[in-house]
């Protein structure tokens, strides 16, 4: 057995390596030969899929080279070539919306791999093929400014605004503007469509500019000496805040809504008042306003505006008043925003600060793109403000203050994610009780920001030394440690990063933070997916959280992994550990299928039929609709010599494809197993039925001869005698040969 093997692979590589010297030659028809021989002798060999369908697509027999590289896809999922491949196939072949589907998959398998390079082609090539996916064009963008690409990113996001004022969505719209505003504020085409959008106008068919190359590390040195000190780039924003940008919307729309009617003497009033706010004559204002309120005007803008100016002058009940008559969503952030100041004035920093965070929140979501991410949003500034009621009132006031603070200035558009975004590691890192230090302390939250923001420039050094600067002020801080661990990984240092990562995860795990210990290890492990060490930890990790759902889901990682370093024994044993747990648990169907189909691969592998035949029967008897486990159990029977029960189990199979209306599978079926085995007299006979339902008579009969000449060579003269009566009845043009045959044979 064991020469039989090795000479089965002495046989495959020889082959494989004259496809590789063929297709070198360009003698793709030969290469295809080649390439098909490796295969037959190691069919569970991945690689001479991809270049068989390789040398199909040369050929130009497209459907057959997709056959051949899903096939590859299925045996290595994580290997990107072959999905890459058929997706290149089906746009050749027109299916253009399908080989969309397609690249999209290929880009997410680089994504894990962090080949960002290559996911970008993919999903560029996506996008170019089927216009309008708007998930792909958010993720392009972030990629883009991740890579430090800023010019191609703010196209994405001009390509998201096109589509959503397309869709009549023109919140959306807008948002993806604003986003586009913070990388590029003065870009002309932004400008220009967000005047567009505003003013209710079709924004024009974004144009492509050409990218800026990512500078190399030498280059990138340089450029920092000069960007150190350079603030980040920020949308156009009000100084006032959220408070101004809402006040600044409703002097517009007032003025919009008394322009609607007569000049009666509130509406007078009313536009007086507006003139005076405008030049800060704010209690003229005050008197102009409410004098036209006494007359009948009651409109949100006008309670916006006396609001705003009650704030201006310090008279914090009276803007509390009017701020709370504001039921006008448009000014919801700025509303918050007023009363987290009066509320102050007042001396209730508690009811300050919960108005603070929301008009944090509000400001915040504005630029959220999609639910997911105002759903990650929502659950920061939470955390936040249950953070907020375990103060003390002196340290809650500091606290207010910051929150201001963080609420105004030029670029508050930009510091409030940022800021956000160094909280939320803050609060994962050491819970809520660092929420003091933060806010005390916002030199420290700041410098994080622009760790960030040196990262996604491409800044690494400076990145570095700007977390390093922060653990030397503070040697605890974990998000820190992450921001070292990631510059390691952008710059290609890999076992330096993981190493740098375990320090994080056990620093957690010396905090009793199991949750935030098995959530950086789960990112680590996309990192590093074949790092097996890494997998143990985190399965004795949810094995102390009692997480056993989880731990089944690490056990097919790690048995994965082992799978993919060759380590087949351990990978056999991890899976048959995953089997039990998932028994245990009753876990759903399609994860005890998955766990059993990759054992039963394992056992196909090696050549373990029995133990694959008891292992798809087990997959059989949980689904006995899964077609693909009925088919291989009548491989393996016909292997171990059962051509009773490999009919049995092939006769349930075509009755599920009969049921399922598949008859092309039953068809193809019987066709790939008679070429497979063209002695066995029971496919002949069922592939012949066959031809015959479908009235394909020729192909029938020549079934019939068949099985008729393999009938009498094994002494069957009756069954061939009704054999050859069946190819009479068909009537073919050389019948009367056929009738003497009959006679010879006395029947």
């Amino acid at each position: 057995m064991g020469r039989a093997m090795t000479s089965n692979r002495e046989t495959y590589e020889h082959y494989l390596n004259l496809g590789h010297s063929l297709a070198w030659d360009q003698e793709w028809d030969k290469a295809v030969n080649a390439y098909a021989r490796a295969l037959q002798e190691c069919p569970e060999e991945p690689d001479p899929y991809k270049y068989l369908g390789l040398a199909l697509m040369q050929t130009k027999r497209y459907n057959d080279a997709l056959k051949v590289l899903m096939k590859g896809h299925r045996i290595a999922p994580d290997d990107p070539v072959p999905l890459e491949r058929s997706a290149d196939v089906l746009e050749r072949l027109g299916r253009l919306k399908e080989a969309a589907t397609q690249y999209v998959s290929v880009a997410e398998i680089y994504l894990a791999q962090r080949d960002i390079e290559k996911a970008i082609s993919n999903y560029e090539r996506a996008t170019l093929l089927t216009p309008g996916l708007l998930q792909i064009h958010f993720r392009l963008a972030q990629l883009y400014e991740r890579t430090g690409r800023r010019r191609a990113a703010v196209l994405q996001y001009l390509t998201l605004a096109f589509n959503f004022q397309r869709n009549k969505d023109r919140e959306r719209a807008m948002q993806a503007i604003e986003r586009a505003l913070r990388l590029e504020p003065s870009n002309v085409q932004v400008l220009n469509a967000k005047r567009a959008i505003e003013s209710g106008e079709l924004m024009a068919v974004p144009q492509t500019q050409d990218d800026q190359p990512r500078a190399g590390k030498a280059l990138a040195a340089a450029q920092a000496l000069g960007a150190a000190d350079e603030a980040p780039p920020t949308a156009e924003a009000h100084v006032a805040g959220p408070l101004g940008e809402a006040t600044e919307k409703a002097l517009a729309h007032l003025a919009e809504y008394l322009l609607e009617g007569g000049l009666t003497m509130a509406e007078a009033q009313a536009i007086q008042g507006i003139e005076l706010q405008k030049i800060g004559e704010n209690a003229q204002a005050v008197q102009a306003f409410q004098s036209a309120e006494k007359q009948g005007i009651r409109h949100a803008a006008l309670f916006m505006c006396l609001g705003s100016l009650f704030v201006t002058l310090q008279q914090w009940q009276n803007a509390l008043e009017y701020l709370k008559r504001v039921q006008d969503a448009t000014y919801a952030a700025g509303v918050a925003h007023g009363l987290g100041q009066a509320y102050v004035g007042l001396g209730d920093v508690r009811a300050a600060a919960e108005q603070f965070i929301r008009a944090l929140q509000l400001a915040d979501l504005q630029s959220a793109i999609n639910p997911d991410e105002a759903k990650q949003l929502v659950a920061v500034y939470d955390e936040l403000l249950a953070a907020t009621k375990q103060m003390q009132e002196y340290d809650l006031a500091q606290t207010c203050n910051e929150f201001n603070r963080w609420l105004s200035g030029a670029d508050w558009k930009v510091r409030i994610p940022q800021t956000r975004r160094a909280i939320d590691d803050r609060l994962r890192g050491g819970g809520r009780n660092e929420l003091i230090d933060i806010v005390k302390d916002p030199s420290i939250v700041e410098a994080l920001a622009r760790v960030d923001d040196y990262i996604k420039r491409g800044l690494y050094t400076l990145a570095a030394d700007e977390a390093m600067w922060i653990i030397e002020q503070q040697p605890t801080s974990l998000p820190a440690h992450q921001r070292v661990a990631q510059v390691l990984m952008e710059e290609g240092q890999t076992q330096a990063a993981i190493t740098k990562y375990n320090v994080v995860i056990n620093s957690f795990l010396a905090r009793d933070d199991r949750t935030s210990a098995a959530m950086l290890l789960n990112e680590v492990i996309k990192i590093a997916p074949m790092d097996i060490n890494l997998r143990l930890s985190l399965i004795e990790l949810l094995e102390r959280e009692g997480d056993e759902m989880r731990m089944l889901d690490e056990y097919i990682g790690l048995a994965s992994a082992y799978y993919q370093l060759a380590e087949i024994d351990q990978a056999r044993d991890t899976y048959l550990a995953a089997n039990r747990l998932a028994q245990r648990l009753n876990a759903p169907l399609e994860k005890r299928v998955e766990i059993l189909m990759r054992l039963a691969d394992i056992y196909m592998t090696r050549l373990d039929w029995r133990q694959a035949q008891r292992t798809f029967e087990q997959v059989r008897d949980l689904v006995p609709s899964d077609d693909k486990a009925r088919r291989e159990l009548v491989e393996i029977h016909f292997k171990l010599g059962n051509p009773i029960e490999a009919m049995r189990e092939l006769d349930n199979l075509l009755r599920i494809y009969a049921q399922s209306r598949r008859g092309n599978l039953i068809l193809s079926t019987l066709e790939s197993m008679v070429a497979a085995r063209p002695n066995e007299m029971g496919l002949r006979s069922r592939l012949a039925a066959v031809y015959q339902q479908i009235k394909r008579i020729p192909e029938a009969i020549e079934q019939l001869d068949a099985l008729g000449e393999l009938q009498l060579d094994a002494g069957l003269l009756q069954e061939a005698c009704a054999t050859i009566q069946q190819i009479v009845r068909l009537n073919p043009p050389n019948v009367d040969q056929y009738r003497a045959l009959l006679t010879q044979m006395g029947c």
